[in-house]
């Protein structure tokens, strides 16, 4: 790009290195090499969005060449360049774990990544999430690369007029000094590719962001040759009409393949992040048949190598298309391959809907598939058991794995500092060691809270600034302006809440009974301050009424001061918050919050979490370490609304505002032992170190094990799936259960007698299926604590076995009777199923 060449003709040559800094957004988590941008000019980097890109660009040869004759700056950027050249070189976990899987590469699927405000291409938490789970694949050395969008218009830049209504703004930059690079061809010339459209084909040019050791590929349509409704689809984040919608997830999923194969990166297994990028598949399925793969072959070997995360636990927020939409948009495939035309429909096909549906479609084309919590794990199961025919919600093949987020850049430098003084030396190489994490009672009360009062003190800075800002743009007299940069009290007990305004979280839950909420703000020895900031998306009319309602509350003389609406949420003010405020609120509906990570950035700060028992909180909170919202779960929405008010109310009034102001000294030590016991409980298991981990553990490496095999031999062993598929399906319909008895007839050995137990035969026809291609099981339940658990016993085969009839025997509780107490099922296995229940079919008494 020119800009590099202009910038390195005014570096000195002492200061060469910094381009190749600014171009790697591991600058992002490391707070020495943001310093050491910031400190060559710390307003410039201010009003650049912090991006070193940009700064370099617009400051003059004479500073860098004054900065080479700074001794403590030069010994900084030594530090850095060291580092940055270790962590390069240095084995990482991956590495030392799976050396033998360093050759595969793993894509990474997603809409969106958010990295660092300088590069706005994220617009909440789905692409926060992708930019920590980048992260940390580098940091742990893992071989992925991530797929998704170059959107040059970003979201929205979100302004808060005098009324209190959301102004969405396109936002402004200049798109040659992000932190972006040409990803580079044959020839080194710029790549792109190319997708066939009906009655044209779009371009795509592909860019590349550095990510540590990782690389994430964007690509771009607004390029020359493309028509100008094109050239658009790459314009903005979640914007446009459905055609616009379907247009980008095209360029995303087949689009994104095509990329890899033109960068020549050995990919064997794919992860959908969402099921934006489920075309993937089709782009991937094409491949197949184009080589002569029968379909049912390719779609197994697709399967095989796909891992999909859904994030939305609600059926409306999962993409789907009208089916002559769909049909339109995908012409050229099938006129391509038109005799597997109905074969493609139903891979993503909703039937009670005659709708495409992009998760059914990313359901039926990965093996493993999960949620991003246990409780959405749940939800998901109950969603989609429609989906996979007659079995149990539990055998749902869908699991979970909890989301985390990335600890290098969410905690504070100045907590990342104290923990070095008294954690043991590996603490940041090993965040998720539960043991490391015990020496934060080590630290000082003194030293913790004095280290959270200069957080909070910076946090309510920013936010003055932020309303000052807000109301001088409204044209406000200037009294009021000045008014705002005395709102916010550094003594008072401070909650943030802070997150995209969808309905469902309730943002306006606190103001149900304003006179009840007068009396905790306004206590003269206990007062109460409170933080609001997000954006909705500007088609959200509901959301953004939220932020109206909010907005009018704050500007309430009662609550004026005290209850603040900050404009702009980004990755930026995030930061701040997080490790600003005492308590982080979070009051959504439960179970709607599929996951939630604000909550857990906040945690590894020392911010307590107060929180409906959702997401990640169901499972992080043990009664000590926080405070939850309760209600009964199993109420009607109306009770749980109104249990949830009363609750929230409740615990502030008498346990959490108590807490902050007890002791009546300098340091409220109850507050300090709290604090200390989130972080203890909570930091060492909600990082993304932890969540990349358990994914490569449970996902990726079975995924490219599995897939391996799937193609060895020209692949043999997907063949021999998908037609023992093909015959089980086929031929289902003749498995039946004979009789179930409870004691084992004359001449067949029973099982070893055991007190309390009893024999339990199953006869069974199977047709035409071998009687090892079925699971045999009793089922029935226990009280466990009050909860009714199932519990399985697997049958064993009586042989001989006699054509297609087969018996089964097991041992369960003597007091169980068939048809009362337990039933009997049986379902198809083979050893090379990803799930126990990958074929859906289940036959039971």
């Amino acid at each position: 790009m020119p800009f590099l060449s202009e910038i390195a003709q005014k570096l000195p040559e002492a200061l060469s290195r910094l381009p190749e800094l600014s171009l790697n957004v591991w600058y992002s988590w490391n707070d020495d090499a943001l310093r050491l941008f910031r400190d060559i000019d710390p307003e410039r980097f201010d009003a650049v969005c912090h991006n070193p890109v940009r700064l370099l660009a617009e400051t003059d040869a004479g500073t860098f060449q004054r900065l080479t004759e700074q001794p403590e700056y030069m010994e900084a950027y030594g530090r850095v360049v060291r580092r940055w050249d270790d962590y390069r070189k240095q084995d990482a976990w991956f590495q030392k774990t799976y050396p033998h899987h360093t050759a595969y590469s793993i894509a990474y699927f997603s809409a969106e990544f958010g990295f660092h405000e300088s590069l706005p291409i994220y617009s909440g938490g789905l692409g926060i999430l992708a930019g920590d789970h980048c992260k940390s694949a580098s940091d742990l050395g893992l071989p992925l690369v991530g797929i998704g969008l170059l959107y040059k218009k970003g979201y929205f830049t979100q302004k808060i007029d005098s009324e209190g209504r959301q102004l969405a703004e396109p936002v402004v930059y200049d798109f040659d000094m992000l932190p972006i690079l040409p990803a580079l061809g044959a020839g080194s010339e710029p790549l792109y590719v190319e997708l066939p459209f009906p009655d044209r084909t779009v371009r795509l040019q592909v860019w590349r962001v550095d990510v540590g050791r990782g690389r994430v590929y964007l690509l771009d349509a607004d390029i020359d040759g493309n028509s100008p409704w094109d050239r658009e689809l790459t314009a903005q984040l979640y914007g446009g009409n459905q055609d616009t919608r379907i247009a980008q997830e095209i360029l995303l999923g087949m689009g994104g393949v095509k990329a890899l194969r033109a960068l020549h990166i050995p990919v064997v297994a794919y992860h959908i992040n969402e099921g934006h990028a489920a075309f993937m598949a089709f782009e991937r399925l094409r491949e197949q048949l184009q080589r002569g793969v029968p379909f049912h072959v390719a779609v197994e070997i697709v399967r095989a190598s796909t891992v999909f995360t859904t994030h939305t636990p609600v059926p409306a927020g999962h993409d789907a298309f009208p089916l002559p939409m769909f049909e339109h948009y995908f012409a050229p495939l099938f006129t391509e391959w038109g005799q597997h035309r109905g074969a493609f429909i139903r891979l993503g096909l909703d039937e009670e809907k005659q709708l495409f549906n992009m998760t059914h479609l990313a359901l039926n084309t990965s093996a493993l598939r999960g949620g991003v919590s246990k409780l959405h794990g749940h939800v998901s199961r109950s969603m989609f058991r429609g989906f996979h025919g007659n079995i149990n919600t539990r055998d749902v093949p869908i699991g979970h794995i909890t989301n985390g987020v990335h600890m290098g850049t969410w905690l504070a430098p100045e907590l990342k500092e104290l923990y070095d003084r008294f954690l043991p030396g590996t603490w940041r190489r090993n965040p998720c060691s539960a043991a490391v994490w015990q020496s934060i009672d080590l630290i000082p009360a003194e030293s913790l809270w004095n280290t959270h009062r200069l957080l909070k003190q910076r946090m309510i800075e920013f936010a003055r600034a932020n309303l000052q800002e807000q109301r001088r743009r409204n044209g406000e007299p200037a009294e009021h302006v000045e008014e705002a940069g005395s709102y916010l009290s550094p003594e008072a007990l401070t909650i943030g809440f802070a997150r995209r305004f969808a309905t469902y979280k309730r943002a306006n839950l606190l103001f149900r009974d304003l006179g009840r909420l007068e009396r905790i703000v306004n206590n003269p020895e206990r007062p109460v301050q409170f933080i609001f900031a997000g954006k909705a998306h500007p088609a959200d009319h509901p959301g953004q009424e939220l932020i109206r309602e909010i907005y009018r509350v704050s500007r309430m003389d009662r609550f004026r001061g005290k209850i603040v609406l900050l404009e702009n949420y980004d990755m930026n003010m995030a930061r701040h918050l997080v490790q600003g405020v005492d308590v982080w609120l979070n009051n959504p509906r439960r179970p709607y919050e599929a996951s939630g990570t604000s909550g857990e950035k906040a945690a590894m700060n020392g911010v307590i979490n107060f929180s409906v028992l959702d997401g990640w909180w169901e499972e992080g909170y043990d009664g000590t370490n926080g405070w939850s919202i309760e209600a009964n779960a199993s109420a009607d929405p109306e009770t749980q609304e109104r249990e949830n008010t009363e609750s929230l109310y409740r615990v502030l009034e008498q346990d959490i505002v108590p807490l902050y102001y007890s002791g009546g000294g300098d340091i409220p030590e109850g507050w300090v032992a709290r604090m200390k016991r989130s972080i203890q409980t909570l930091a060492p298991m909600y990082n993304t170190d932890r969540m990349v981990q358990e994914y490569t553990q449970k996902a990726y490496v079975p995924t490219i094990e599995r897939t391996l095999r799937f193609i060895a031999n020209h692949n043999e062993e997907a063949a021999k799936v998908a037609d023992y598929k093909q015959f089980i399906i086929v031929n289902w319909h003749r498995v039946r259960i004979v009789r179930v008895t409870d004691s084992i007839p004359e001449g067949v050995p029973a099982p070893a007698a055991t007190a309390g137990m009893k024999s339990v035969m199953a006869a069974l026809d199977l047709g035409p299926v071998w009687y090892k291609d079925v699971a045999v099981e009793a089922v029935y339940y226990e009280d466990k604590g009050g909860v009714w658990e199932p519990v399985t016993v697997r049958l064993a085969p009586v042989e001989p076995i006699s054509g297609s009839a087969a018996r089964f025997t097991g041992v369960i509780p003597a007091h169980l009777q068939h048809g009362t107490h337990f039933s009997v099922r049986v379902y198809s296995v083979s050893p090379s199923f990803a799930t126990s229940f990958e074929l859906p079919l289940v036959t039971s008494t």
